[in-house]
């Protein structure tokens, strides 16, 4: 499983993935679900990914395939694509078709075959978007009033953004509520595990402003996951 979320707020795009995957209990392995794309000046585009790898994995190759086929158009490759919402709609095909075509050769063997990704970015002359698309290719996108969107293991992470999260939320604050999202979601879900990938995006910066990579052994992540866990036991306690 996975758990993966993204925020759109008026200062920028904040995005947080885990990497674990795992088919059953003795076969747990760890693979990326972020990935960015950008053109400086022009566009920066991330997408995270959950649910059947074959299906994720054969998606974003044949993504990465329309963008270097020297005869890509705006319909066809999202680098070309005019507004995010053309890139939603290419990805949303391509994931409905491979989608389609995995569950055809899985249902033979009684197998499911699902996935979902989340799509966000920004086109130069254009606003700043955050899409959640289906495996059949439909989509809903992230507004004013619900300024996330989360794909995955979403359950144990949702309280914390339900509470903090406004479109005016600062991008350190951000941060902030992603991770203890995440660190909810690892304390109560073995599916969900670390190394994480974070991105954040600031408006108009049409590029990637800051990509980390949180490992195990971070010292910072370990002090956050520590002092929420105080927090929460003593507002626990004063509540009479």
């Amino acid at each position: 499983m996975t758990y993966c979320v993204g925020l759109l707020l008026d200062a920028g795009l904040v995005l947080l993935s885990d990497t674990r995957t795992n088919a059953g209990l003795d076969n747990i392995s760890t693979y990326r679900k972020m990935f960015t794309l950008e053109e400086p000046g022009e566009r920066v585009i991330a997408m995270m990914t959950a649910g059947n790898l074959s299906v994720t994995q054969t998606t974003l190759a044949r993504i990465s395939e329309a963008i270097h086929d020297p005869d890509a158009t705006h319909e066809t490759s999202i680098m070309k694509a005019d507004s995010m919402l053309d890139v939603a709609t290419i990805v949303g095909d391509m994931l409905s078709r491979v989608t389609a075509e995995t569950k055809a050769r899985m249902d033979r063997m009684s197998q499911a075959a699902t996935a979902s990704m989340i799509v966000a970015g920004q086109r130069r002359g254009g606003r700043m978007r955050l899409f959640l698309i289906y495996p059949e290719g439909n989509f809903i996108e992230a507004t004013e009033d619900t300024p996330y969107l989360q794909v995955g293991e979403h359950k144990y992470g949702k309280p914390i953004l339900d509470r903090v999260i406004t479109a005016d939320t600062p991008l350190e604050e951000a941060r902030k509520a992603v991770l203890l999202s995440m660190d909810s979601t690892l304390r109560s879900n073995l599916s969900v595990g670390m190394p994480l990938d974070m991105v954040v995006i600031e408006r108009d910066a049409l590029r990637i402003s800051e990509q980390r990579r949180i490992e195990a052994n971070d010292e910072e992540f370990a002090r956050m996951s520590a002092a929420w866990s105080q927090a929460l036991r003593d507002a626990f306690v004063q509540i009479g």
